[in-house]
């Protein structure tokens, strides 16, 4: 697909279909995602793939507290993103420069990993609101380890929506702010 028409595709699905997300797909999400760029090829990332459907439920009520989230039971796959640790000479430069740099590339990598679902006619929403302490338990994350986000996957059965955005005079200027 390309690039331009692949950005517009690519959205928050909330609802998904029963079909199975077939395991070769979600694979070249992981690669796309493993491609990804890092501050000093730190790749301060790990994807756990949460399939099993008793524990993909469990996953999913924790992110589904206070009313939020709901979707998260009908998809049929979760990916828990856990930040790993920064290599020395990254570290060493998010300190120095005051800048989350492991955040940056977690970012960079969950896109890419939902950029290339979207390419395989796969749904993605990136969920931040979930019962972390309860989901660290429930997949054996070590406690000192940090999961920012959560991702559903699953084909979709919305269709595309057109992107309410701001204009691009809002969000860019050239030359000065």
């Amino acid at each position: 697909m390309e690039f331009s028409a692949l950005v517009k595709q690519r959205q928050s699905d909330r609802k998904y279909s029963e079909t199975r997300v077939e395991k070769e797909k979600i694979i070249q999400c992981l690669e796309s995602a493993r491609l990804a760029p890092s501050a000093n090829n730190s790749q301060p990332w790990k994807f756990i793939v949460v399939d099993q459907p008793e524990l993909k439920e469990q996953v999913a009520a924790s992110a589904s507290g206070m009313g939020m989230n709901q979707f998260a039971h009908q998809a049929p796959i979760l990916v828990a993103v856990v930040l790993e640790k920064m290599n020395t000479l990254s570290n060493l430069a998010s300190v120095l420069q005051n800048k989350e740099y492991s955040l940056i590339d977690l970012g960079i990598a969950v896109n890419q990993f939902c950029l290339q679902a979207a390419d395989l006619g796969l749904g993605t929403c990136i969920i931040g609101w979930f019962n972390e302490k309860k989901l660290k338990k429930l997949l054996n994350v070590p406690e000192k380890k940090r999961v920012p986000l959560l991702i559903s996957l699953g084909y979709p059965i919305s269709k595309t929506r057109n992107k309410t955005r701001k204009n691009p005079e809002e969000i860019s200027s050239w030359n000065s702010y």
